[in-house]
């Protein structure tokens, strides 16, 4: 949850997500997990080269259970 809600607070690239919430140990995959469960996407931005991370609908229902 602290995931989404981090990249709910504003607009965070893929780069800076990686950075953030990445990790080689099986046991924290936290990035890989909300990607695998459709959580969060990657999207390229059509402004730039760059590629962003934002939530997937099912990311924002799930943050928005755990706000109510």
């Amino acid at each position: 949850m602290e995931l989404l809600e981090w990249v709910a607070e504003r607009e965070r690239t893929y780069h800076e997500t990686l950075a953030a919430w990445s990790s080689r140990c099986p046991h924290l995959s936290i990035w890989e997990d909300t990607l695998i469960d459709g959580l969060v996407r990657v999207e390229r931005s059509p402004s730039s080269r760059t590629s962003m991370v934002a939530l997937t609908d099912r990311g924002r229902a799930a943050l928005g259970e755990t706000r109510a």
